[in-house]
């Protein structure tokens, strides 16, 4: 069983939040089975790849989802359409399609069909460059993000270095003050002793019959 983490949201797991969540989206998922997919993947429950989705991602990517909304609807609209018949061309062909400047009338079946291909192709072309177009935007911001993410990482390595290296000389600074006031203790302690024992000691002198005399 995958572990649930409890830490905090990196700029990595953002990203595989927003890929995955626009992936669903472009595809006609639904946003919580992006949230289970995710959360498999980073270690965390649907419901926090939910409330970060929907409090704090979300926010940064509302161009992307207008495009991967927009790619949905496209995606449905080609689905719905059948292989294109003789029939269907023909059915195609008799609408009256004043906006392109084209009408039907007094066109044989064969005309009908072959304007009706030449017409579909070229709109199926148009549907083609845009989602081209829009998958080119798409591919441009990740490459901006993996380069955004790359950059966090190569701060992170660096602080996380520079972090290392004042813990370190903090613990030498910490060890030398230690021994110096150990040092400094001693050698108060051994000033009291050397006071006390000159104290101590009596002082003489001899009188002038030879004997020696205590001096107070």
């Amino acid at each position: 069983m995958t572990a649930i983490r409890q830490d905090a949201w990196s700029a990595e797991d953002d990203l595989i939040l927003a890929e995955v969540t626009l992936r669903h989206i472009r595809e006609g998922g639904t946003q919580l089975a992006a949230f289970e997919e995710v959360g498999q993947k980073i270690g965390r429950t649907s419901a926090a790849c939910g409330f970060r989705w929907n409090s704090c991602v979300r926010k940064r990517y509302d161009e992307a989802i207008s495009i991967a909304k927009a790619q949905r609807q496209k995606r449905s609209y080609i689905r719905k359409q059948s292989p294109v018949g003789v029939s269907q061309v023909a059915a195609f062909a008799t609408l009256d399609t004043v906006e392109g400047g084209y009408r039907s009338d007094g066109m044989n079946e064969d005309t009908l069909s072959i304007d009706a291909v030449i017409r579909f192709l070229r709109q199926w072309k148009g549907t083609v460059q845009e989602t081209n177009r829009q998958i080119k935007m798409l591919e441009k911001d990740l490459r901006e993000k993996e380069e955004e993410l790359n950059q966090l990482r190569s701060i992170n390595d660096r602080l996380s270095k520079e972090v290392n290296e004042v813990q370190t000389d903090y613990r030498v600074v910490n060890d030398d003050y230690k021994a110096l006031i150990q040092i400094m203790d001693r050698a108060r302690r051994l000033a009291l002793i050397t006071e006390d024992e000159d104290e101590l000691k009596s002082r003489f002198k001899m009188d002038a019959n030879g004997n020696l005399e205590r001096i107070e």
